[in-house]
């Protein structure tokens, strides 16, 4: 019988973990059944205070610690540090994001804890890597945006770059985080082997950027940026470009071959004039800057006499790939995320709503992803402490010693 709490349900992980790259990795744990523990200092984690609507809970922290489990400890007295390593010897994972040096400084770097539990999985993020001249210097999202090459991607010629209002590079470093994790941990499983896990806002930056990065190292030429990406060779070549609509909201289709972009053409009506502007074969503007811009002013005109929803439609029929450019609230509410789930609404009973939260990015056969809510500050702080032996005299005094 399949266990229907998850995937990853007998999954132990500790983090002593804050911000969005730190935390996301293990939520993504607790929603495929993991049990994970949040350590928190007693003051809390400081994106708790991160609310911006007044009787309901930060949306940082509820983004990113639903699921877990919140204990609270000091782990600069040698009892918090004590009760951490009680907990260490039974976990699979611990995860740490603190800045470089700060965990061995404090009794919980790698060294110390593998000699707690020698199969542990020790996940630690950083923002610029373990190596390099900037490694012992603390990294925020905005910081590897503006190194990792996201802005260029997605900058306008002409304009100043600028960095996202998403956290891309939080993001990306969690997810990677989180896949680097699960690889160490079937080897600690099959191996016996624990070992330390390390990822970086900066190295996650860099892996997105993909092939676009690679074309631009071996060409040694940065990318042409703007509304479209033309690729390929005059013989084969492939386009990815924006567009708006008569009411200026913008489209968005890619294709690749000579006989996709007639095909895409022709959906649209617009063969006819692109052929007498000398554009019936994309391949001639390939390598030419003055007649790639002449063809994007041509179409700029064409897609500005329809509305967007009727250019989507005529390209999907012709089985060209094609979506409108939604806005964070348009996605939000995009018919195929709400059918898969990717956006989803939880009850908030103490606060008397339901409310839409992310959902989850999989979906499993056999045990599907329960989506929680993130704890009070040290709402598991008895139940845990018992399961590691301490009795309530024990919490009694932890609290009244401020240990926890």
């Amino acid at each position: 019988m399949p266990d229907s709490s998850g995937p990853l349900s007998g999954v132990k992980v500790v983090a002593c973990s804050t911000a969005q790259a730190g935390t996301v990795p293990h939520m993504l744990m607790a929603d495929l059944g993991a049990e994970v523990i949040k350590i928190e200092a007693p003051g809390g984690d400081t994106s708790r205070a991160a609310s911006v609507f007044p009787g309901l809970p930060s949306t940082m922290f509820e983004t990113c610690n639903r699921g877990v489990k919140s204990v609270t400890l000091n782990l600069k007295e040698p009892e918090g540090r004590a009760i951490l390593y009680k907990l260490v010897a039974r976990a699979d994972i611990f995860g740490q994001n603190f800045r470089p040096g700060a965990a061995e400084k404090n009794g919980f770097g790698y060294e110390d804890l593998k000699k707690v539990n020698p199969k542990l999985v020790y996940v630690s993020v950083s923002g610029y890597g373990p190596k390099g001249p900037h490694a012992d210097l603390p990294g925020t999202d905005s910081m590897a945006q503006a190194l990792g090459g996201i802005a260029e991607a997605y900058s306008t010629p002409g304009q100043p770059m600028k960095i996202g209002v998403v956290s891309v590079a939080d993001e990306t470093c969690a997810i990677l985080a989180f896949g680097g994790m699960l690889a160490a941990l079937h080897c600690a499983r099959t191996q016996g082997i624990g070992q330390k896990v390390e990822c970086s806002l900066l190295g996650g930056q860099i892996r997105l950027m993909g092939w676009t990065l690679t074309t631009a190292m071996w060409r040694n030429r940065n990318p042409v940026t703007g509304q479209a990406r033309i690729t390929g060779t005059p013989a084969h070549p492939g386009m990815s470009a924006s567009f708006n609509d008569v009411d200026g909201k913008p489209l968005v289709f890619q294709l690749n071959g000579a006989d996709k972009w007639k095909t895409a053409m022709n959906a649209l009506g617009f063969h006819a004039a692109l052929v007498d502007a000398g554009f019936g074969d994309l391949g001639v503007v390939i390598g030419n800057d003055e007649r790639r811009e002449t063809l994007l002013a041509a179409l700029d005109k064409l897609f500005a006499t329809g509305p967007r929803d009727k250019w989507v439609e005529l390209l999907r029929k012709a089985d060209i790939v094609s979506a409108p450019i939604n806005t964070l609230l348009e996605a939000s509410n995009d018919p195929d995320v709400l059918a898969n789930g990717y956006v989803t609404e939880v009850e908030y009973p103490n606060h008397g709503k339901t409310l839409k939260v992310h959902g989850s990015p999989w979906h499993f056969s056999e045990t599907p992803p329960k989506i929680g809510v993130a704890p009070e500050l040290g709402q598991h702080n008895d139940e845990v402490l018992k399961e590691i032996g301490y009795s309530a005299e024990d919490i009694a005094g932890f609290r009244e010693r401020k240990v926890i």
